[in-house]
């Protein structure tokens, strides 16, 4: 097997990288949060109808690049390295792979080609805090988790020829923002109990959207009001296995998102190198101790063994099929998390203030943690998965 990237993996990187280092830099990240998408969209624009990024892995056939996760992953890494606040991770990792996954061929040539441009933004909508559950990242997709036909979450019900849905959602990355939104919903009451996507659009009437407070300014949320909002059921019929979609796609996300975290990863050990050379104290660069660079050069190895793994959950995404990406993405938050944190004891004061970058990256790390699972329960599901803790027919999802 050759683990080297091709030329155009490599070229997509370095794109990537040059826009970015030109367009997204530390002012231009703090005035794109303060917009009201919360993302710059001009460069989005250019990201998206330029660079094609958000159907680098859609079908040649619905408008995308043709390509595989790994090509997104390198893309989304890049992004990491700036914290680069964008709708790349809710429309190309979650929303335009359900559509691809469970949608009628109407629907996909309907939404696809939009989203692969760009022009259309979605996002995923899953009641309260459990979208690493839905996606299956920290245990079994296959329980009550969108309402369990109980008070809260996200009801459905029929109304004549389509579908209204009742209920609130909060904490939705893009939310506020996006054009399309897919929305997990409870239905059947207690007989026929399951979960079902539907489709709502932005200017549905019963729709409220208010962009949330977020402990990271990069990833912008929205809470989500449905009442009695009209909705279209994803798919041919509402005997879909949701469960299972939620789940391969979760998989394919979070070996992307493992690759993000290990650009941003990486780019805050860049920094916290660079400082440590340049602060002195007792008449020599705090670099030069060697409690410093053995501190460090654990930093170096956990981000590296992380991007191993993040590349290797990429590839085999869309190659083996095997479920590693809760792994990887485990590995992966855990060394910017290490590498974050390194970063602010090694800045001092300094790195606790607004002007400073290196608290940007201690919140993306903590925010990503309690977005998508801590780690110990990431390691746990992938634990699961292996059948370490049993055999593989325990294992659903």
């Amino acid at each position: 097997m050759d683990a080297r990237f091709t030329a155009e993996q490599e070229e997509i990187r370095r794109t990537v990288r040059e826009l970015l280092l030109k367009r997204s830099g530390p002012e231009d990240v703090r005035a794109a949060v303060r917009t009201g998408e919360g993302y710059d969209t001009a460069l989005w624009t250019t990201l998206a109808e330029q660079l094609g990024l958000p159907g680098l892995a859609l079908p040649e056939e619905y408008g995308g690049v043709g390509c595989s996760v790994t090509e997104l992953a390198l893309a989304c890494e890049e992004l990491g390295r700036g914290l680069t606040p964008s709708p790349l991770p809710a429309t190309a990792l979650l929303a335009a792979p359900l559509v691809l996954a469970l949608g009628t061929d109407r629907q996909r040539e309907r939404l696809l080609p939009r989203l692969a441009t760009g022009r259309l933004t979605a996002a995923l909508a899953v009641p309260g805090a459990a979208l690493a559950t839905a996606l299956a990242l920290t245990g079994d997709n296959h329980g009550a988790w969108a309402g369990g036909g109980r008070a809260g979450g996200v009801q459905a019900r029929r109304s004549g020829d389509g579908w209204r849905l009742y209920g609130e959602v909060t904490q939705v990355l893009d939310g506020h923002s996006a054009g399309l939104l897919l929305v997990a919903a409870h239905t059947g009451g207690f007989a026929r109990s399951r979960t079902l996507l539907y489709l709502v659009r932005a200017e549905a009437t019963g729709l409220v959207r208010v962009r949330q407070t977020a402990l990271d300014e990069t990833r912008p949320v929205g809470r989500i009001q449905l009442r009695h909002a009209p909705a279209e059921l994803l798919g041919e019929d509402d005997e879909a296995d949701v469960p299972a979609a939620l789940a391969g796609v979760g998989d394919a996300a979070a070996a992307v998102l493992a690759a993000e975290a290990v650009g941003a990863a990486g780019r805050a050990l860049e920094r916290t190198v660079a400082h440590v050379g340049q602060r002195e104290q007792f008449g020599r660069p705090i670099g030069s101790f060697q409690a410093v660079k053995h501190r460090l050069a654990d930093v170096y190895v956990g981000v590296q063994a992380a991007r191993s793994a993040a590349y290797y959950a990429a590839w085999s995404a869309g190659v083996r099929g095997e479920r590693v990406g809760g792994q990887a993405l485990a590995q992966a938050l855990e060394a910017l998390r290490t590498a974050a944190a390194e970063g602010v004891q090694f800045h001092g004061g300094l790195g606790f203030t607004w002007e400073h970058e290196a608290h940007l990256y201690f919140k993306r790390a903590t925010a990503d943690a309690l977005l998508l699972g801590p780690v110990h329960r990431l390691r746990g599901r992938a634990a699961e998965l292996a059948g370490i803790f049993g055999g593989d027919e325990e294992v659903r999802g």
